[in-house]
C-alpha cells in the first residue's frame, strides 16, 4: 500500500485515528493489546475503551471481571469528545448492558465506520460472553455497523448450525446478513486443509471468496482480533472495504508467516504484529 499525504490546514490534520472498543488481554496476543499493536503497525492512532479484563496467558482465561457500562460510557465519551475518530473496531462485549452502550455510542456520535468482531470463544476454547448477551449483540449491534466478522465458531453459535465446509460458506454469509448486517467476512480458518477461505458479503450482495494458503503454527492467538482492527485502520486510511480486507487479510498472513516458529508461552502464542511497520503520516488515503 502506498501512502499519500494532503497538504492541509494545519488546524484540520491529524493522524488517522482507529478506536477500539475490546477487553484486555493480560498475556497481549488478543484483545486491546493486540489491537494496538496492529493499529500502531499500520500506521494509525490507537485509542482504547476497555470493555472488560481478563487472566489470560497462552494456555486459555482463567477469569474474566467487567468493566461497568457507566464507566465504559465515560471512556467511550472522554475519548470522542475530544479526540475523535475515522473508525472504530468493536471486540470482546461481555453483557447487555455494555452492548447497549456501544450502541449508543454508535448512534451519538454517528459513527460510520466501525467492524464488528462478535467475540464469544477464544482460541483456548474459553467462553468470553454472556448467553444473554449474544441476542442483544444481534439486535443493537448486526444494523448499526459497517461489517461483522465472525470466526466459523461464531457463526454456528450465532445461526445455530454447524458451518461445515466452503459451500456451506456463502450460504450462511447470507444467513449472518439476514438478521441485520450491512455486510459480513465469514472467516474459514477452522476447516480443515491447506487453502484457507473467507468469504465476504457486502452491502450489495455482491460476494467475494477469498483465498489463502494456511501457515502451519500454534502462534494464532488473536488472530480475529488483529483482522478486524486491521480492517478499521485500512478504513481509516481511505480504502473502500473489499480493498481494506483484502490489505488487512495480506497483513495477517505476513504476521502469522513472521511469528510462526517463535515460542511465546506453553501454549498458542501471538502473531507478529510488528513484521512490517508503517510510518504513521498525518490524513494519508489508500491505493492499492
Amino acid at each position: 500500500m502506498k501512502i499519500m499525504v494532503s497538504m492541509l490546514n494545519p488546524d484540520n490534520a491529524h493522524y488517522p485515528r482507529v478506536l477500539t472498543i475490546a477487553g484486555s488481554d493480560s498475556g497481549g496476543g488478543a484483545g486491546i493489546q493486540a489491537d494496538l499493536k496492529t493499529i500502531s503497525s499500520l500506521g494509525c492512532y490507537g485509542m482504547t475503551a476497555i470493555t472488560a479484563l481478563t487472566a489470560q496467558n497462552t494456555l486459555g482465561v482463567q477469569a474474566i471481571q467487567s468493566i461497568p457500562a457507566s464507566f465504559l460510557k465515560t471512556q467511550l465519551q472522554s475519548v470522542l469528545d475530544d479526540i475523535g475518530v475515522d473508525a472504530v473496531k468493536i471486540g470482546m462485549l461481555h453483557s447487555p448492558e455494555v452492548v447497549e452502550v456501544v450502541a449508543w455510542a454508535i448512534d451519538h456520535y454517528q459513527l460510520k465506520q466501525v467492524v464488528l468482531d462478535p467475540v464469544m470463544v477464544a482460541t483456548s476454547g474459553d467462553t468470553l460472553i454472556a448467553k444473554e448477551t449474544v441476542s442483544v449483540l444481534v439486535s443493537e449491534l448486526f444494523p448499526r455497523v459497517q461489517l461483522v466478522t465472525p470466526n466459523l465458531d461464531e457463526a454456528s453459535l450465532l445461526l445455530g448450525t454447524t458451518v461445515w465446509d466452503v459451500q456451506f460458506l456463502v450460504t450462511a454469509a447470507a444467513d449472518l446478513q439476514a438478521m441485520g448486517a450491512a455486510a459480513v467476512l465469514l472467516k474459514g480458518g477452522h476447516l480443515a486443509g491447506d487453502d484457507l477461505v473467507d468469504v465476504l458479503l457486502l452491502a450489495d450482495q455482491t460476494s467475494h471468496v477469498l483465498h489463502s494458503r494456511r501457515i502451519p503454527s500454534q502462534n494464532v492467538h488473536g488472530t480475529g482480533c488483529t483482522l478486524s482492527s486491521a480492517i478499521a485502520c485500512y478504513l481509516a486510511l481511505g480504502c473502500g472495504l473489499d480493498e481494506a480486507v483484502t490489505q488487512s487479510r495480506a497483513y495477517i498472513w505476513g504476521a502469522i508467516q513472521a511469528g510462526a516458529q517463535v515460542v511465546t508461552g506453553h501454549g498458542h502464542g501471538p502473531l507478529n504484529h510488528g513484521f512490517d511497520p508503517k510510518v504513521m503520516h498525518v490524513r494519508p488515503s489508500c491505493q492499492g
